[in-house]
C-alpha cells in the first residue's frame, strides 16, 4: 500500500474503422480536441489513493518490526536482516489471495475482515515448512478507490500481519476503470519468511510411530466459495442475513461464511520451539488428504480417524443442500481441521499441552504407519 497506480488501460486505443491500428501522425485528432484530458476523466484517482494510504499509517505502523528500516512511501520496502541469529539462513517465500470469499465480502459491504484471510492463507504456508514471518507485501486492485473501504481492507491486512507477527512492509493499490465494477475488488500479498537450514520440517524427518496431531479451523477458512455460493446462494437460494439456528448467537449465514480463517503461525513457531514437529500441513484446497500428502515420505501413510472431531455446522449445511458427496467435501474444505502437525510419540503430550495453553482447540487424529505415502482416513465424525 505504498502508493497508487492503473495497471489497466482506460483510455482510448489508436485504431480506426473496423478496429485496424492506424499509423500516428503528429496533430492527429486536434481539430476535434475540446478540452484536455486528465487521469481523472480515465477513471484513476491520485488523490483517493494518496487519502487511503494516510488512513493506513496508523494501522501499518502497528506491524513494524525491529528489522524494518524506513517508512510508507519508498519505492521499495527495507528489511535488515539478521543473520546473525543464524548459522546458515534460508528464506522462504509464499504468494497467495483470498479467491471468491471476496464476492460475499462485497454483496455485504464489509471489508474489515477478507485481510485477516489474505494474511493467513501467505503466513501459514510459510510456517509450515517451519519458517518465522518476517515480513508481507499486499496488492489490491479495485474498479474506484474509495479510500475508507481500502482502508478498511488494509485495516485488516495489518491485524492479520499483527497476529502473524510479522511486519507490513509495503504494497500497491491500483485502481482498474473498465476492467472492474466501482464496487469491486480482489487481492493478494506475497510474503517472505527465514528459517535456519538445519531446521526446516520435511517429509524425510516423518516416522513411523509419529502422532498426528489436528487443529481446529474457524470454519471454511477460505477455501471453496465458488461451490459454496453455487450451493447456498446459487440453487439454494439463501439469503445471506438469514439467521442459521445451528450457527448459534443469532448469526446469520453471511456472518458465518466471513468468519476469519485462523492464523496458526505463531501457535507453530512456539510448538517447534516446544516438541519435536516433524512437519505441518497447512490445509487449504485440496482438503485433508490433498494436504497432509504433501508431507508424507514414500515409506509410511498417515491414519486419519474423522470420529475424533465433529466439523462445524457451516459443513453439514453446505453438503445437505448441495446434495455433496463425502469424498468431494473432504476434497474441497477442510472439514474443521486447518493445520495438523506430525510430532514424535514421545512430545505428543507437550505438543497437545502447548497448543492448548495458546487456546487452540487441538487434539490426536491419527498416526503414522507404513504404507506408500498416502492418506487413510477412517471412521465416521459425530453428527447432531
Amino acid at each position: 500500500m505504498t502508493h497508487v497506480s492503473e495497471r489497466s488501460g482506460a483510455g482510448s486505443s489508436p485504431t480506426g474503422a473496423g478496429g485496424d491500428r492506424q499509423p500516428w501522425t503528429a496533430g492527429a485528432g486536434r481539430t476535434t480536441r475540446k478540452r484536455s484530458v486528465s487521469y481523472a476523466d480515465a477513471g484513476v484517482s491520485i488523490e483517493a489513493g494518496d487519502r487511503a494510504v494516510e488512513l493506513l499509517k496508523s494501522k501499518v505502523k502497528q506491524t513494524r518490526r525491529p528489522e524494518v528500516m524506513g517508512d510508507l512511501g519508498g519505492f521499495a520496502g527495507l528489511f535488515r536482516l539478521d543473520t546473525k541469529k543464524y548459522k546458515s539462513p534460508i528464506l522462504a517465500s509464499s504468494t497467495d489471495g483470498v479467491g471468491t470469499k471476496l464476492v460475499i465480502a462485497q454483496q455485504l459491504d464489509i471489508h474489515d475482515t477478507v485481510g485477516i484471510d489474505l494474511v493467513a492463507m501467505v503466513v501459514d504456508d510459510l510456517v509450515a515448512c517451519g519458517a518465522e514471518p518476517l515480513f508481507l507485501l499486499d496488492y489490491i486492485a479495485t474498479g474506484e478507490v474509495v479510500p475508507d473501504k481500502v482502508a478498511e481492507i488494509g485495516a485488516g491486512i495489518a491485524d492479520g500481519c499483527r497476529y502473524a507477527g510479522c511486519a507490513l512492509l509495503g504494497g500497491e493499490t491500483a485502481e482498474h476503470p473498465g476492467v472492474l465494477r466501482p464496487d469491486e475488488y480482489d487481492i493478494s500479498a506475497t510474503g517472505v519468511g527465514v528459517v535456519e537450514e538445519s531446521e526446516i520440517l520435511s517429509p524425510e524427518r516423518v516416522e513411523v510411530g509419529d502422532v498426528v496431531i489436528a487443529m481446529r479451523s474457524s470454519g471454511l477458512h477460505s477455501n471453496g466459495y465458488s461451490l459454496v455460493r453455487h450451493v447456498l446462494l446459487g440453487a439454494g437460494r439463501m439469503r445471506l442475513d438469514v439467521v442459521i439456528d445451528d450457527f448459534g448467537r443469532q448469526r446469520t449465514l453471511g456472518e458465518e461464511l466471513l468468519t476469519p480463517t485462523k492464523i496458526y503461525a505463531q501457535d507453530c513457531l512456539k510448538l517447534i520451539a516446544e516438541a519435536d514437529v516433524r512437519v505441518l500441513a497447512h490445509v487449504t484446497g485440496g482438503g485433508i488428504p490433498g494436504n497432509l500428502v504433501r508431507v508424507l515420505p514414500e515409506h509410511v501413510d498417515a491414519v486419519v480417524n474423522r470420529s475424533t472431531w465433529k466439523p462445524q455446522p457451516i459443513f453439514d449445511l453446505i453438503q445437505s443442500k448441495g446434495r455433496i458427496e463425502d469424498p468431494d467435501m473432504e476434497a474441497t474444505f477442510n472439514m474443521g481441521v486447518g493445520m495438523f502437525a506430525i510430532v514424535s510419540a514421545e512430545d505428543a503430550d507437550r505438543a497437545l499441552a502447548t497448543l492448548t495453553g495458546r487456546g487452540v482447540d487441538a487434539w490426536q487424529a491419527g498416526e503414522i504407519i507404513e504404507g506408500s505415502g498416502n492418506v487413510q482416513m477412517i471412521g465416521q465424525h459425530t453428527r447432531g
